[in-house]
């Protein structure tokens, strides 16, 4: 007999049987055992003797007990002495088959097989099952295995040791005073497109979608409006006439969150962080160089006449065919002051101040911005955030009421219904909104008394605008059809308002223009590309590295970088017959100044590890 600790049986040598322990045999054996090993450590003959077992001995009889299964004896266990189990095998039950005459298989030497099973049982009482597995299993592995992960390994670690240390390319950063012959390129080619209407809901940019039946916002009449006196054509009298030697920086820390970014060393590193090369940064510095050479002497710039400039170049092709110097006044700025030029600091200080004395001294005393031209409130909104971001990156007082004044003006004009359009008190339209939004969002940035009833009704007008229920996409007017050019240039409103970044509506729509509208060389819109570059670079994650890749890519090919043009876009596609190359250079600059321009909306630390020394 053999005792098996691991499996708790016993094991009969003469017929195979098996026969399970109780608990009392186990702890007896395991008894046995102990007093066995400690006793005679050095395996004798005369241990063996006691151990082997007798082929030609009967079974014993039990003595009568209570009723239950018998127990047999094992042969080791009664020669010590010791009771449970007996030491032959019981008569096989009538239902067993009878043994085979085959002829019994070569027996292998008692001693030797016990000498073993001690030893085995000792090996998992010290390791365990688990560890004599993994013992017994490395013991028995085949040598060609080892050899093989042996060699593949080296193998390995050779070719590490050989290959060659990856060199990332360094990003090299420009500044704004890099000329257009420092990274020369061919010229590009012009765009094939047809004339596209004035209006921004052009037929071809609609996608007919069943529109829903969107009931008037409640309440929204019944907010009360400060009361201004609005005329459409109020004599202009300059409220302001700015002094260069009166002006004030701004205190430390006041600068409004929205345009840290633009701090020259920030800007170097969020360009690095968030996607930004050395080309976007040269192209950059060339439409600065550009716009500022087609200033005009008394301080503005023209969409239509930019090429009348004292620096600019009479054969210049390009113009636009709105007349508004307010209009083109502001959208030269609007660069300038992304990248962090203002009238205080800078390379183009001269140009910022004598812009912006322009603007202050055609300001009507009500605030009003607009002129006689076909600016009109969009002229108006593109000024007042002109002077908002001047105020918040400076804070000069001087331009303190001039800005409120603007801004109050925004706030009076707005519709009913909560839009603003080409004219004050005009029900409204998206693109008009959109703008209008910005501006007084940047002067609630740079700390200038915004209603918050304001904000509130355009969201209602947002509202009517959609075209879907989870206010994904939207029209350029309220029921009409989905525009992605407007629902670009909304969503945007909507992250401003107060969307988060896990939306359902928001994140629909940001899946819509990445899948069906991005940006294509062939089909040029860079109104289109200023609000949705927005959108993503605000979103971040993948689909803002994938449209920012092929964003920049376009912008930096498409600009012309030789003869009289260098350094501007080419006036094509969208709304761009209208403003001119003026108007294209100026929305292109401010796209790739994207990184920096205005901080993400939804990171809460947006510039966390990055060096900025007040």
């Amino acid at each position: 007999m053999s005792i098996r600790l691991w499996l708790l049986v016993a094991d009969c040598w003469r017929c195979g049987a098996s026969i399970e322990l109780t608990e009392e045999q186990e702890q007896a054996a395991m008894r046995l055992l102990r007093a066995h090993e400690s006793a005679h450590r050095a395996e004798t003959r005369e241990a063996a003797a006691s151990i082997h077992p007798t082929v030609s001995r009967q079974p014993k009889t039990l003595p009568k007990k209570a009723p239950g299964p018998a127990v047999p004896q094992a042969g080791p266990l009664a020669a010590e002495g010791k009771t449970g189990m007996a030491s032959a095998c019981a008569p096989a039950p009538a239902t067993m088959p009878p043994p085979l005459p085959a002829t019994r298989p070569r027996r292998v030497p008692a001693a030797l097989v016990h000498r073993g099973a001690r030893a085995r049982i000792r090996r998992l009482h010290e390791k365990g099952s688990i560890g004599v597995f993994w013992s017994d299993w490395f013991k028995n592995l085949p040598a060609w295995l080892v050899s093989f992960v042996f060699h593949a390994m080296a193998i390995l670690l050779l070719g590490l040791w050989m290959e060659k240390p990856y060199d990332a390319d360094r990003t090299i950063f420009l500044s704004t005073a890099v000329s257009y012959q420092d990274l020369e390129g061919e010229e590009s080619e012009p765009f094939e497109m047809d004339a596209e209407p004035l209006e921004f809901d052009d037929p071809g940019a609609i996608e007919q979608i069943p529109e829903l039946d969107l009931a008037e916002s409640p309440g929204a009449s019944e907010i009360e409006l400060e009361s201004l006196a609005i005329s459409r054509y109020d004599p202009i009298a300059p409220l302001a006439n700015l002094r260069m030697d009166a002006a004030q920086r701004v205190p430390a820390g006041r600068m409004g969150r929205m345009f840290a970014g633009r701090d020259p060393e920030l800007r170097r590193q969020l360009v690095e962080r968030d996607g930004g090369t050395s080309f976007t940064e040269a192209a950059v510095s060339r439409g600065l160089e550009w716009i500022a050479r087609h200033q005009n002497s008394n301080g503005s710039w023209s969409l239509h006449a930019f090429h009348r400039a004292p620096g600019a170049d009479p054969s210049e092709t390009g113009q636009g065919s709105v007349r508004s110097d307010m209009a083109g006044t502001a959208l030269a700025l609007l660069p300038m002051l992304g990248a962090g030029q203002t009238h205080r600091h800078g390379q183009y200080t001269d140009e910022v101040f004598r812009g912006l004395r322009w603007i202050t001294s055609h300001q009507a005393y009500n605030g009003d911005l607009r002129d006689p031209g076909g600016g009109r409130m969009y002229a108006h909104a593109l000024a007042s955030i002109v002077l908002c971001e001047a105020f918040a990156l400076t804070g000069d007082e001087q331009l303190r009421e001039p800005t409120q004044m603007a801004l109050n003006f925004i706030v009076a004009a707005q519709h009913d219904k909560g839009g603003w359009r080409y004219e004050p008190k005009q029900p409204g339209d998206t693109s008009v909104v959109g703008w209008q939004l910005m501006a007084l969002r940047s002067g609630q940035m740079a700390y200038f008394a915004i209603p918050k009833k304001t904000f509130a009704m355009a969201e209602k007008y947002l509202d009517r605008a959609q075209t879907d229920r989870h206010g994904s996409r939207y029209a350029y007017q309220p029921g009409r059809g989905t525009s992605h050019v407007m629902t670009a240039e909304a969503l945007l409103c909507r992250q401003y308002l107060g969307w988060p970044r896990d939306h359902r509506g928001l994140k629909i729509g940001t899946q819509y223009l990445m899948q069906r509208h991005l940006p294509r060389k062939d089909v040029p819109n860079i109104y289109y590309w200023y609000y949705a570059t927005q959108v993503m670079h605000h979103m971040g994650g993948k689909d803002w590295d994938r449209w920012n890749q092929r964003m920049r890519e376009i912008l930096v090919d498409s600009q012309e970088k030789q003869g009289p043009h260098a350094g501007s876009w080419a006036p094509e596609g969208g709304f761009s017959s209208s403003g001119g190359r003026l108007y294209m250079t100026s929305l292109a600059v401010c796209t790739l100044e994207v990184y920096y321009r205005h901080l993400p909306l939804y990171q809460k630390d947006a510039l966390g590890g990055l060096a900025w020394v007040e």
